[in-house]
């Protein structure tokens, strides 16, 4: 499974803005971007004015950066957006969301989209019972994700679970402590997608240009 492995704290100073991809140093003072606000690279303090496709594209890596998708698979969830009812940017981020690894982060059992990645591929997580270890699968309305027993033992979750009161709450997610478990409860709310902002609607005119 190809996935990106460089330093994460460059994409959020390339792209401008906190991404959240190492969980609680995201928070903190620690937080690189905090520190140096700026884009990497030897002229990374100079001016730059970006033309109308390079805002296009900075917004597409940089919601591809935020879900951890490379760039085919990426494409693919916008070309599969563009085929349902609705509005393909807000269709697409609902695809993107409903990411098994994705939901486990929501859930608050993994600091980070890459820790919920582990956490799958090592099958500690349950879907309705069963081990599922796909980060792409998308979980539907109702199903129950659950972590198996040993996995609540482990210090990354529970250091997880007890910041992740820090992140936005939101509406559409179910989410059981007690039992680590947790569903969906309805589609994903466009409005409580906002952790980094993103612009959908420039993705989209990125890809249909």
């Amino acid at each position: 499974m190809a996935r990106y492995i460089g330093p994460v704290c460059k994409l959020c100073r390339r792209e401008g803005m906190k991404l959240y991809l190492k969980g609680e140093r995201c928070y903190s003072e620690k937080c690189s971007f905090t520190r140096r606000p700026y884009p990497p690279g030897q002229h990374g303090q100079g001016r730059i004015k970006l033309s109308e496709y390079a805002i296009r594209l900075r917004e597409k890596q940089k919601v591809r950066r935020v879900y951890g998708v490379l760039e085919k698979q990426f494409r693919g969830y916008y070309t599969a957006a563009s085929r349902r009812k609705g509005r393909t940017g807000e269709e697409m981020l609902s695809l993107l969301e409903r990411r098994l690894d994705n939901v486990v982060y929501r859930l608050g059992f993994a600091g980070s989209r890459t820790d919920a990645r582990q956490l799958l591929r090592h099958g500690h997580v349950l879907i309705n019972g069963k081990r599922v270890d796909i980060p792409s699968y998308v979980v539907k309305v109702g199903e129950k994700i659950q972590l198996v027993e040993k996995a609540r033992t482990f210090v990354r979750v529970q250091l997880a679970i007890a910041s992740a009161d820090k992140r936005p709450v939101l509406s559409w997610i179910d989410i059981d402590r007690e039992n680590f478990a947790g569903s969906l409860s309805s589609a994903p709310v466009r409005d409580e997608l906002n952790e980094p902002e993103i612009d959908e609607q420039l993705v989209v005119e990125y890809y249909s240009r």
